[in-house]
């Protein structure tokens, strides 16, 4: 579960791969704890069986505090399926799609908010991930493209109307068939796109979000992979 709060990623994994990963670790918290203090999480922070009431407090301190000394935040249980649960059960659960869409050796970014951004959005209902991912692509940029293996999945918070939303987005690799016509949707307020290579992806999403920086770094990762 690649899971983001208030831009900050939250790890959630099985004990075996944590205790695979526990030098790494700057504190070590016992998840039985009645509490945890905002400034406990500093560098890389493993919290171990966490309960419910330590989980609604951990989430509460990573909405409300910047937390700028911290570099991640991992949770496992000997249930990780379990563990998860807990958490999504604290949010409404809202599910999204979107694309990384290649041309030759270049991928579409688009600058939403101020930010550069991928094309993205929500489920229309009863349609799947792999049906919205290519809408929303082709609806943001004005780009036909080719759907073709998943990336990754996302999970990143916020608050709406006064309600905690926690959305799932699936990510897919797609390859251009026609960008004659391509054009920023104003009405999603994306004010430009730019075809850019990975040095440049990489320079660009450097002062975006975490999970779409994730999303580049899972993308590039197969890539190269799939060409060695």
């Amino acid at each position: 579960m690649n899971l983001f709060v208030n831009d900050k990623p939250v790890k959630v994994l099985k004990m075996e791969d944590f205790e695979n990963q526990r030098g790494h670790f700057h504190l070590i918290v016992d998840g039985q704890e009645p509490t945890i203090e905002s400034a406990q999480l500093v560098g890389d922070v493993a919290v171990v069986n966490p309960s419910v009431v330590l989980l609604q407090k951990i989430f509460t301190i990573l909405r409300e505090k910047k937390l700028k000394k911290l570099n991640s935040l991992t949770l496992t249980a000997t249930g990780k399926k379990l563990l998860a649960d807990a958490i999504k059960g604290q949010f409404k659960i809202i599910e999204a799609a979107g694309g990384i869409v290649s041309k030759g050796d270049k991928i579409l970014l688009i600058h939403r908010l101020g930010v550069w951004d991928l094309p993205k959005g929500k489920l229309d209902k009863n349609e799947t991930f792999k049906e919205a991912a290519v809408r929303e692509v082709e609806e943001e940029c004005n780009v036909r493209v080719k759907l073709e293996e998943k990336v990754c999945s996302t999970w990143h918070t916020y608050t709406q109307n006064e309600n905690r939303i926690l959305k799932q987005t699936k990510w897919y690799a797609m390859s251009c068939l026609d960008d004659s016509q391509m054009r920023p949707q104003p009405e999603e307020d994306i004010d430009q796109l730019l075809w850019v290579t990975q040095a440049q992806a990489e320079s660009l999403v450097a002062a975006s979000y975490r999970s779409i920086q994730f999303v580049c770094q899972k993308y590039f990762y197969k890539k190269h992979d799939s060409e060695d």
